[in-house]
């Protein structure tokens, strides 16, 4: 089976804006997905990224057009300032690994994460919201106590292997040597696992 290692920021609004298509496309091409949550802020910073406060005004403002448009032809909730962004990425990410850990299926639990904070208005760094949405999904977060501390490990092991793998944004699909960045290349990452499937 092939395996699609998927880094992505549970802060991230484009991959919020990807939605369960990755999914789709991995059930079609009878593809793994081994979900890889980073550290955005530090991939930026060791790849050549500019925090949004920090670029120039006609590039936050082609952002925001941009996050509208998808948004909008997605038929997707986006609330273009979020109550809780930025906020500590850490305690959601790392709750997701845990249940990874643990055998869960975390497909549909790290895009309510997400949603959460860029359809919602709560804040994933919270502890009721990181429960709160993981039982929406099945999990269990108080089950996921053992998992928790080398999950806070793996966070870390995600974001460098990001770095050094050449991730510079979110979401990014990586299979075998082809990367995907965005939530736009996502037909050409289904295109490509058809040709690699035969």
């Amino acid at each position: 089976m092939v395996k699609i290692e998927y880094f992505f920021s549970v802060l991230s609004p484009f991959t919020y804006l990807a939605g369960t298509r990755l999914e789709e496309v991995a059930a079609r091409r009878d593809a793994a997905i081994n979900y890889r949550p980073m550290d955005i802020m530090k991939v930026f910073g060791e790849t050549g990224g500019v925090p949004v406060p920090q670029r120039h005004p006609s590039r936050q403002a082609y952002r925001l057009q941009e996050l509208k448009r998808i948004a909008r032809m997605n038929r997707m909730t986006l609330n273009i300032a979020p109550a809780h962004w930025p906020t500590d990425q850490r305690p959601a990410s790392a709750a997701l690994i845990a249940a990874q850990a643990a055998g869960k299926s975390i497909g549909l639990a790290a895009h309510a994460m997400i949603r959460a904070c860029w359809a919602e208005h709560r804040d994933v760094a919270d502890p009721t919201v990181i429960t709160d949405v993981l039982a929406m999904n099945g999990i269990d977060y108080g089950a996921l106590g053992d998992h928790l501390p080398a999950a806070e490990e793996q966070f870390d092991r995600n974001t460098a292997e990001a770095i050094e793998r050449g991730v510079f944004g979110a979401p990014f699909s990586i299979v075998g040597e082809e990367m995907f960045w965005g939530q736009d290349r996502l037909p050409y990452l289904d295109a490509h696992l058809a040709e690699t499937n035969g």
